[in-house]
């Protein structure tokens, strides 16, 4: 029992959650901008995955590590823009138009992996982004090792989280994606279109879930592998939920539930084999089901989520 508290208060275990968590915390505030516009985003896992291959097969091909990142979000850019044209002017179903841009990025990806690699029967590797710890502030214990002392990615996810935060709260187009999710009459009222503002925030938001999906290529692994955003996306689309879509609420679900990961792992290691490993595998997800059930009975949803609007509808 003793062992398994000390684990908590390691610099190696929160090492591990914000790396855990960095991946989520892209596809998180991706999810979040599309939801605060009136948008549900259910293509979230395949963009993910289309985004972890797009950056790997880029610096594979010899591309920089940053040009790699660019790609990834362009690739998910992309695939908003697919979801947004068919959700947002033509009105389809936002469950059926997401599972359907799952299915079509995720077999969409597999099928180019195979054209471009046919005879590879192991991942390739490519050289990833290395820790780049920040000069004094990498000192402080526990603290120190986990937040700063981690690769570029993990730093452009806390300015993520910052600069989403910052501009839904504070400037005139964060508030016309918030009118969009909540009152789209009164954003045509005031002549900006709701048809372009949703359309931005999907591709915007699509382009940090394939960011989120390039950092587990291009930072927390080295190479592409079958089923390696495994089932992240589905996470962060409860993330948004927990975090009542605001940014700092759901930056803090996203490093609990990678602190149940890290944690279950480590668990594993202490049992000996006591208790079959599918227990702790499941672990994390049934506490954040449960952290989900208590705090989404007091979430407040945008009011326009998931309803087309067209223009002159009152």
């Amino acid at each position: 029992m003793t062992e398994a508290l000390e684990i908590l208060f390691t610099a190696s275990f929160w090492v591990a959650a914000i790396r855990i968590a960095s991946p989520l915390i892209f596809a998180t505030m991706g999810e979040l901008i599309c939801e605060r516009a009136g948008v549900l985003n259910l293509g979230i896992e395949g963009i993910m995955v289309v985004g972890a291959f797009a950056g790997w097969l880029t610096v594979y091909l010899g591309g920089d590590l940053w040009f790699g990142v660019l790609v990834a979000a362009l690739a998910g850019a992309a695939f908003g823009l697919l979801h947004a044209t068919l959700t947002v002017p033509l009105g389809l179903s936002q469950h059926v138009v997401g599972i359907g841009i799952t299915l079509l990025a995720t077999s969409l990806t597999y099928f180019t992996y195979r054209v471009v690699l046919p005879e590879v029967t192991s991942p390739p590797k490519i050289e990833p982004f290395l820790p780049v710890p920040i000069p004094l502030l990498s000192d402080i214990p526990v603290v120190g090792p986990a937040l700063f002392n981690q690769t570029p990615l993990t730093y452009l996810a806390y300015v993520t989280v910052a600069v989403v935060a910052y501009v839904l709260a504070r400037t005139p187009l964060g508030l016309a994606v918030r009118a969009a999710g909540e009152n789209p009459s009164a954003v045509e009222a005031q002549g900006i279109s709701v048809t372009a503002i949703r359309m931005g925030a999907v591709m915007a938001g699509s382009a940090l879930m394939a960011i989120g999906g390039a950092f587990l290529t291009m930072s927390a692994f080295n190479s592409f592998f079958f089923e390696m955003v495994n089932g992240r996306g589905w996470i962060c689309i409860a993330l948004v939920v927990f975090g009542s879509w605001r940014p700092g609420k759901a930056l803090l679900g996203a490093v609990l539930f990678a602190a149940f990961d890290a944690y279950q792992i480590r668990l594993q290691q202490l049992s000996g084999g006591v208790l079959p490993y599918q227990v702790f595998l499941m672990l994390p997800y049934v506490l954040s089901i449960a952290a989900l059930v208590l705090v989404a009975r007091r979430a407040t949803y945008p009011k326009a989520l998931m309803i087309p609007y067209q223009k002159g509808e009152r």
